[in-house]
């Protein structure tokens, strides 16, 4: 049988067992590599935070600049626009002309007024010697017979002071009418462009056209009231003069040479009167030549013309925006870090600002921090007495400015977005 045949004891080679040390990493190794590991976690977290702690970051930050606008001075109309959109000018550069016509007309006639007056005051002033000489020598010829002719000479120089009394209040009106009729006539030539323009009534113009003609009619009736005056006064000076011709030489002479003092006062007043109406017409032609110059426009600053709103032929008025210029030189950069942020921050501190529009970063420094947080300055401030508070990190608007030479291309503009970083330490 098989079983019989088969052996009792059966065996079994021997095998070595496997070598598990060649595969496997020795105690002493693993625990290197972990140690070291840890070592550069913890070197790297320190670095990080070393880095991160010094540096303070907001994208809540943009660029700002002065827009300096530019507007007319005078009324009038465009004839020449020397710049477009978007365009770079210097300083001084004339940017539009208006028509210069009328006020070069006002300035002619201004100079004209001014040439008058100068001679009415060269007159004027020749007239106060020529006055005093006369009046002294008659005083010298005439020193006797002053009693006898006392009363007769207090009633004719009643009459003749009451003659130059309505002489000098015919002058007031005079010139308060020439007052009112200046004031007038202004009125019809600031109406004028304005009914063009049709931002007041034909029924206005009218109106103004019309009470200006009547107070030239009632300013012709007083000067007629003047020559009026005068020719009484001269009368009753001639009244005057045949009385002392009847008294004998000497009263006579006498007489005459009382009104020489008098006579000098009022030429050397209308010395002063000449002398002041030439101050008038010198002023008034040194606001006609403003005038004249306020139609050529120019620019106050070098930088960029924005918003032109102008155009050829437009009818334009005192005071109307015609476009922008915006320095590139002149900007700054405003970031609204929050309040937890600021404990480090002054001003002097580096700071690198990283530009969206162009993906380069700029060096500057905090140049001050704002009175108050942004909310302060709102249209409507949070009001936190309600009962139901709660706390917001609050924004503090932080001005940083560029070192000097950073915008020499002119690519940052005022209203970009930007990423300030404030080197803390």
């Amino acid at each position: 049988m098989s079983d019989a045949s088969e052996p009792k004891d059966k065996t079994i080679p021997n095998e070595q067992p496997a070598d598990l040390t060649t595969d496997a990493p020795r105690p002493s190794r693993l625990r290197s590599i972990v140690i070291g590991g840890l070592i550069l976690a913890v070197a790297g977290g320190f670095l990080a935070w070393h880095y991160l702690a010094a540096r303070e970051s907001t994208d809540d930050a943009q660029i700002e600049g002065h827009v300096h606008p530019i507007a007319a001075r005078v009324g009038g109309t465009v004839i020449q626009l020397a710049v477009q959109d978007n365009q770079w000018v210097e300083a001084g550069t004339v940017l539009a002309q208006l028509d210069p016509k009328d006020y070069q007309v006002a300035l002619d006639r201004a100079q004209g007024d001014l040439a008058e007056a100068e001679a009415a005051l060269a007159a004027s002033r020749i007239d106060v010697p020529i006055t005093g000489t006369t009046t002294s020598s008659v005083l010298t010829q005439s020193a006797a017979g002053v009693a006898e002719s006392q009363a007769s000479l207090a009633t004719t120089e009643k009459t003749i002071a009451m003659a130059r009394a309505r002489l000098d209040s015919a002058r007031a009106t005079v010139r308060q009418i020439e007052a009112n009729y200046d004031r007038a006539a202004k009125d019809v030539e600031r109406f004028k462009p304005l009914v063009a323009k049709e931002e007041v009534s034909a029924q206005q113009y009218d109106a103004a056209v019309a009470q200006a003609d009547a107070l030239r009619a009632n300013l012709a009736a007083a000067y007629a009231q003047v020559v009026e005056a005068e020719a009484n006064v001269h009368t009753q000076e001639s009244a005057l003069n045949r009385d002392r011709a009847r008294l004998n030489q000497s009263v006579a002479a006498e007489q005459r040479a009382r009104t020489g003092p008098q006579q000098v006062a009022v030429a050397r007043s209308r010395a002063r009167s000449a002398e002041a109406r030439v101050e008038i017409a010198r002023a008034a032609v040194a606001q006609a030549e403003l005038n004249l110059q306020y139609t050529t426009i120019k620019a106050p600053v070098a930088g960029t013309v924005s918003n032109r709103t102008v155009e050829m032929g437009q009818i334009v008025g005192p005071g109307q925006p015609l476009m922008a210029v915006i320095p590139s030189d002149d900007i700054w950069v405003v970031a609204n870090f929050k309040e937890t942020q600021l404990h480090k921050m002054k001003p002097g501190q580096k700071v690198v600002i990283a530009v969206d529009a162009d993906g380069r970063e700029y060096e500057g420094h905090i140049d001050s921090l704002a009175g108050a947080t942004g909310a302060r300055f709102s249209l409507l401030p949070p009001e936190n007495a309600t009962g139901n508070y709660v706390k917001v990190v609050q924004r503090v608007p932080v001005k940083i400015v560029f070192e000097p030479g950073q915008n020499k291309e002119h690519r940052l503009r005022p209203g970009l977005s930007v990423e300030p970083s404030v080197y803390t330490r």
